[in-house]
């Protein structure tokens, strides 16, 4: 499973400052239980202005999960839970704002590593790696408001529900 966290510590101006808010807030090791991975834009280096910090983990218990995110952050600025249900699955939802950071908190009774965020990330730094150029086309299409996903599904033309064909794409790739 690739951790890109720590290339952060050494990263770009805001992927040092993503680094030090998550030091600061302390969340990897209070929610170590969980096995937090930082997923998203900002530690593939494809960030736009506002894009937030996405932390996934493997949560069992639900409830018992929003009961102790509520504990540790509900003193956050903008602080909200939510239980719903994607694609077939229950998860927990928190979002928070700290140090100029939009955080969410993702919970569901799923490995991170099987995780669409995770596998997302995952595709898009391989894509980056094995394409540079695209890293400046995707940053191009999400300040015109397109999300992620859609982004490189455009680039590559992928066709459909952007979330399922990335993966799809990355499976027929090789890379997940």
């Amino acid at each position: 499973m690739i951790n890109l966290f720590e290339q952060m510590k050494t990263g770009n101006k805001q992927q040092k400052k993503a680094y030090s808010a998550i030091q600061e807030l302390n969340i990897l090791n209070e929610l170590h239980i969980y096995k937090p991975v930082l997923c998203g834009t900002l530690p593939i280096g494809i960030d736009v202005r506002g894009s937030d910090l996405d932390i996934i983990m493997e949560v069992k218990e639900l409830d018992l999960f929003a009961g102790e995110i509520r504990a540790l952050y509900a003193d956050k600025q903008n602080f909200t839970i939510k239980r719903t249900t994607i694609r077939g699955k229950e998860v927990v939802i928190a979002n928070f704002i700290f140090q100029d950071f939009e955080f969410e908190l993702f919970g569901q009774a799923q490995p991170v590593q099987k995780q669409f965020a995770y596998l997302h990330m995952i595709i898009e730094y391989e894509l980056l790696k094995r394409n540079p150029g695209l890293k400046e086309k995707v940053i191009h299409l999400k300040n015109q408001g397109y999300k992620t996903e859609p982004a490189f599904c455009k680039l590559l033309n992928i066709s459909g529900d952007p979330y399922e064909g990335l993966i799809l794409f990355g499976v027929e790739e090789g890379i997940v």
